[in-house]
């Protein structure tokens, strides 16, 4: 016996004996240290795709200038248009002076002011419109099934829609009894059952 386990132990067979058993016990039960380092690697490499995306370069002074008067007018036609009620409601009389005051603009003016609003939202709205979605549509390929249609129950190759008064579905029994006239060997095995 010392002869049999020297020359075993000699050789690595037990050692691949033994990588052989916890292989196969794998198959079965999964490794949960191993299940653990692959969810932390594809949640550090999913974590690392998302800071990439939102990862900023280094522009000049001008760029970032330009970029932040970019996002201004929509929070100073908002807030500003806030500020005019509650101008109003503090000095009456200045803000009825100020509102005359509109009403001397030239009317060409008003077209250039609405057409520079008008393209500047325009603009941003095309811009989120023509980009793709990421939703997929998704389409129902073959026949469509519900409680109000049963797809071709006499293998003609339509779909047959069942006799059910409106307002009413039909019953699990009611689908069951239209299939069972499509399928003989169906009705004969629930009749058995019983």
């Amino acid at each position: 016996m010392g002869l049999m386990g020297g020359i075993a132990a000699s050789s690595g067979a037990v050692a691949t004996l033994g990588r052989a058993a916890r292989g196969l016990s794998e198959v079965f039960v999964p490794n949960a240290t191993e299940g653990q380092r692959q969810g932390h690697e594809t949640q550090r490499a999913a974590l690392e795709q998302l800071g990439a995306e939102f990862e900023l370069e280094r522009d000049g002074w001008f760029d970032r200038c330009i970029d932040g008067m970019n996002r201004l007018p929509r929070p100073m036609l908002a807030l500003g248009t806030m500020g005019l009620f509650v101008y109003a409601m503090i000095e009456p009389a200045a803000f009825a002076t100020r509102m005359e005051g509109l009403h001397y603009v030239p009317e060409p003016l008003w077209w250039l002011l609405g057409a520079i609003v008008g393209f500047y939202f325009g603009a941003r709205e095309l811009h989120y419109v023509r980009r793709p979605r990421a939703v997929a549509q998704t389409t129902i390929a073959g026949n469509r099934a519900s409680s109000w249609h049963v797809s071709d129950l006499d293998g003609n190759g339509e779909d047959d829609e069942m006799a059910a008064p409106p307002g009413k579905a039909p019953s699990v029994l009611e689908a069951q009894a239209a299939n069972d006239t499509a399928n003989p060997a169906l009705a004969e095995w629930r009749t058995a059952q019983g």
